[in-house]
């Protein structure tokens, strides 16, 4: 195992064993698991202002890398480290194509109440070109 990879993977553990019981036991890196991730966004945007910084960080960082998680389960890939977008990047399809992911600012506009950050939507997008990428393609979802 790379250390990126070890990295998601426990960050992604961690989510799990901290929001399960918040999750209803639906945390299972399903697809389907991920509306149980959006839900506990938005419920905590009501309040996250009033959250300590490194708490917030804590879940942008576990609940992103679960969604990453989810996303190699499902099509396969490598994780990589964004140096720009300071946080783990999946690519899947290669070398026929690229079609990447990163979660961390999603998860950051959820919690933040943006309602245009829906989790589950975001993911199906990636999904879509994830599952038949187009040869020679090249797409980032962030």
């Amino acid at each position: 195992m790379n250390a990126i990879l070890d990295e998601v993977t426990s960050a992604a553990g961690r989510a799990v064993a901290s929001l399960q019981s918040r999750a209803g036991g639906r945390l299972d890196f399903s697809v389907a698991s991920l509306a149980a991730v959006d839900e506990m966004l938005v419920e905590v945007s009501a309040y996250v202002a009033d959250l300590d910084e490194a708490v917030v960080t804590g879940l942008v960082q576990q609940l992103g890398c679960y969604v990453l998680e989810v996303g190699r389960r499902a099509f396969g890939g490598e994780y990589f480290w964004h140096e720009e977008g300071e946080q783990p990047i999946l690519v899947v399809g290669e070398p026929a194509a690229h079609v990447a992911l990163m979660t961390w600012s999603k998860v950051v506009g959820r919690l933040t109440g943006d309602e245009g950050d829906d989790i589950v939507f975001f993911f199906n997008g990636f999904a879509d070109k994830a599952a038949d990428p187009e040869p020679g393609s090249n797409v980032l979802f962030l």
